[in-house]
């Protein structure tokens, strides 16, 4: 079935739920480096998604709940937002498709209050599982 094929600047919108973390998230700005263009912006291709990276989101978790730092990212497409006849440059189309899978980098980890005098406690997971979709400002092409 025929969906709508991403382009340079669609938005990368991730859930706030990582597990058990919850996280501040931002949209990320797809990059397209396929030779094709609609309306001026580059398809993206597979590959592209790779080099999404939202840094500086805050998270928590029920149990670190003093504020940590990570990076948000495209861990996986489903099968789904990869063309499967469609290609540009010698590698398929990405589509907008359903849900990614994300995944959430930890570069500052969440705390734990002390429970009694003394420094607290880090998270001790250095990244979390979530999910995202896309949104796409192409209106007109689509492929398959």
């Amino acid at each position: 079935m025929a969906d709508y094929v991403l382009i340079e600047g669609d938005l990368a919108m991730f859930m706030p739920s990582f597990g058990a973390a919850t996280v501040v998230v931002r949209p990320g700005r797809m990059q397209g480096s396929g030779p094709g263009s609609w309306n001026g912006k580059n398809y993206c291709v597979d590959g592209d998604e790779k080099q999404l990276a939202v840094p500086g989101c805050p998270y928590i978790t029920p149990v670190y709940s003093i504020p940590g730092v990570g990076t948000l990212k495209i861990a996986n497409l489903a099968a789904n937002q990869k063309a499967k006849i469609t290609h540009a440059g010698g590698k398929v189309v990405l589509l907008k498709g359903n849900l990614f899978t994300a995944k959430f980098e930890v570069q500052t980890p969440a705390q734990q209050p002390p429970p009694d005098p003394g420094p607290p406690i880090p998270d001790s997971m250095s990244s979390y599982s979530g999910l995202g979709s896309f949104i796409t400002f192409n209106t007109n092409y689509q492929a398959t």
